[in-house]
């Protein structure tokens, strides 16, 4: 009987993943818009000491290690910029997006415009939606956070953050919005480089910030469409041309 049960659950999970792809992509299928589904994943690392000094050292222009001692580091080694768990790993940067895909299983989509579909708005902060983007020959990290900044009052924090320097997250500029219910909300910005520390960010209040209010404004049947796009800015363009 519980194996039964396990597999019935598994089943029933299954069955509701596919419910919400294929609602996802009947509604944006007409704007010709890559849909993905993103499960939520409950946040198991909170160590904001470790942000600090990494946000220290990206000032300073040097990149932080992941643990402090004696031994001498390769500086240009970065620790891992996934904003779940407190993982170990260090690495260039050019291996960040494979450490991110086959350590931490998130997905990579391309293309210059998505939709990001996050499901069960409902459960309990601190919760997380994770996918990469690829476009523009690099690679962005979504990240949309429900977290508890006053005790009993959730908010749900959405940015994008480059992964790459902060030189190079100046030369482009991303899109996110929410459009349900004859009702538009739009958010753009310049990414963050993941250097800087995904923690940091939602801190600093530099995203798209919603209260639960306004996010089940946009919501449907407990899920939240973000429409993301990402353009070269137009200072790095005119630099191009001339």
């Amino acid at each position: 009987m519980l194996f039964f049960t396990q597999c019935f659950g598994a089943v029933l999970d299954l069955i509701h993943l596919r419910f919400q792809h294929y609602k996802a992509k009947r509604v944006f299928s007409a704007a010709g818009q890559l849909v993905c589904v993103v499960n939520p994943t409950h946040s198991l690392k909170y160590a904001p000491t470790r942000c600090a000094g990494a946000q220290t050292s990206v000032e300073q222009g040097i990149l932080p290690p992941c643990h402090h001692h004696e031994a001498v580091h390769d500086p240009q080694l970065v620790p891992c910029t996934c904003p779940l768990y407190s993982c170990p790993w260090e690495g260039h940067l050019e291996v960040v997006v494979s450490h991110l895909r086959q350590t931490h299983r998130i997905n990579i989509l391309q293309g210059a415009e998505i939709v990001f579909l996050a499901t069960d708005m409902h459960l309990p902060a601190p919760t997380d939606w994770i996918i990469m983007h690829s476009c523009l020959g690099h690679q962005f990290l979504l990240v949309l956070r429900k977290q508890e900044k006053y005790e009993g009052h959730p908010q749900f924090f959405a940015t994008m953050m480059l992964i790459g320097t902060p030189t190079q997250a100046d030369n482009f500029t991303y899109r996110l919005e929410l459009n349900r219910n004859q009702r538009r909300l739009k958010w753009e910005a310049t990414p963050r480089s993941v250097l800087e520390c995904v923690d940091s960010v939602i801190s600093d209040g530099d995203c798209l910030v919603l209260n639960t209010s306004l996010a089940q404004l946009f919501s449907d049947n407990g899920s939240l469409a973000i429409g993301i796009a990402i353009t070269t800015s137009k200072v790095h363009n005119a630099e191009d041309e001339m």
